[in-house]
């Protein structure tokens, strides 16, 4: 497996896995255009993020994971957040989300800048729960509250 920094060739296929992530943990269709047109801006602004991708000779891209940016005063440091993680079913248990993981953490440790790696997940998402924790992640004390504006 290869793990590398996601171009903008890649927005068909990260598009994709965002659609079947909104799916498959909310039960959330999401509109097609807007997921790629979202995926295209990201990807030509690395102000907003960036993406890594794991592929594999064989199988081509098999996951994904995003990283934002929120810079905390408290802290005096960037808080990299951990979105849009998806990876293929049939690589589901082979060390995909790990190796993005630690691919991220090694990245952010070496920056200086980043005081905290964060992510939010769905409640009642036990796997993902379980493999957050097996990677040092602890639940916070924070909720998070939104107001949709379109």
């Amino acid at each position: 497996m290869n793990i590398r920094q996601a171009t903008p060739k890649d927005a068909a296929i990260i598009a994709d896995f965002n659609i079947r992530l909104a799916q498959e943990t909310e039960d959330l269709l999401l509109e097609p255009n807007t997921v790629r047109q979202g995926v295209e801006a990201l990807l030509k602004d690395p102000a907003k993020g960036f993406y890594f991708v794991v592929e594999t000779s064989e199988a081509g891209v098999v996951g994904q994971i995003l990283i934002t940016y929120e810079w905390s005063d408290w802290r005096n440091g960037n808080i990299w957040w951990i979105q849009s993680v998806y990876v293929r079913e049939e690589f589901h248990g082979k060390g995909v989300f790990k190796l993005l993981f630690e691919h991220v953490e090694k990245l952010a440790k070496e920056s200086g800048e980043v005081c905290s790696l964060r992510l939010y997940v769905e409640r009642e998402n036990g796997r993902a729960h379980r493999a957050y924790q097996k990677l040092g992640m602890e639940e916070t004390h924070y909720r998070v509250f939104e107001k949709g504006l379109r």
